[in-house]
Parts: structure tokens; sequence; C-alpha cells
């Protein structure tokens, strides 16, 4: 099995407002691809509560294979998903471990 863990910080430069409807789109658009992509084992989007940490978005994932990764990586529907922070994302990182 395969984790899959990505931290997205947010433009310091935009409004609360927009940031946070930003961040519920995508949220709801990530949860939403088990449905469409059912490799997908696990997945939630959650949002730092903590304001001296510097990511404002966890994306938590599972899968059985870094190949099935890859595959979620470009499916359609989930690139779809990430253009929804593209105007307010800053910077990302990311991390696949098995486990």
């Amino acid at each position: 099995m395969v984790k899959h863990i990505v931290l997205f910080k947010l433009k310091k430069d935009i409004s609360s407002e927009v940031k946070h409807e930003a961040m519920q789109a995508f949220k709801d658009a990530i949860e939403a691809l088990p449905e469409r992509i059912d490799w997908i084992r696990r997945i939630e989007v959650g949002f730092n509560i903590n304001p001296d940490e510097a990511w404002d978005v966890a994306l938590y994932s599972e899968f059985d294979t870094l190949e099935d990764v890859r595959r979620y990586a470009s499916h359609p529907d989930h690139v779809a998903a990430g253009r929804l922070l593209a105007e307010v994302k800053e910077s990302r990182a990311c991390v696949d471990y098995e486990f």
C-alpha cells in the first residue's frame, strides 16, 4: 500500500473569502473522486487550523501501488479538481511512501 500526502500553501495576498471558497471547492471535488476512480482506497482533505504553521490544505490518500497514484494524478477528474486551487496556490509539497 502507498500513502500519498500533499500539502498546499495558498497565496497570502488573497482574501480569506476567496481562499476559503477555493479550499472548499477543492475538498468537495477531491472527496468525490472515489465515486469515479475506483483505485482510490481512501482520500480526505483537511484545512489547517493552526495559524502558526505554513501549510493551508492537506490531502491524504491511500492506494495499492505507486502506479495507482500515477494513474490517479493524471486522471481528468483529478486534474480538474487540481485546477480549483491553481489561481490561489503558492506552493505544493508531496510525499509518497509505502506502509
